[in-house]
């Protein structure tokens, strides 16, 4: 019984980071490049606008990623306790 749970979990581990990295690669491709905004100052520390807008948007694409990474370690980390556990 022990054995078909370990793979249920290693299964279900395997499925979640495919997932992921189709994500990833999802969001990867959704960076803009802000420097064709008509309103785009490059010696501006703050944009506003569309610029600022689009400054924005890639902020919050690089803050998808640092979840996706926790969420593939604390996935991890329950796969590795219920594997510990199982022994």
């Amino acid at each position: 019984m022990e054995n078909n749970s370990l793979m249920g979990a290693i299964s279900l581990f395997i499925g979640v980071a495919i997932l992921l990295s189709i994500s990833l690669t999802i969001l990867g491709n959704n960076t803009n490049d802000c420097t064709n905004i008509s309103d785009y100052d490059a010696t501006a520390t703050v944009q506003t606008g569309w610029s600022g807008s689009c400054e924005a948007s890639n902020s919050q694409t690089q803050s998808a990623f640092a979840l996706v990474t926790i969420v593939l370690i604390v996935i991890s980390a329950v796969v590795v306790l219920a594997v510990v556990k199982m022994l």
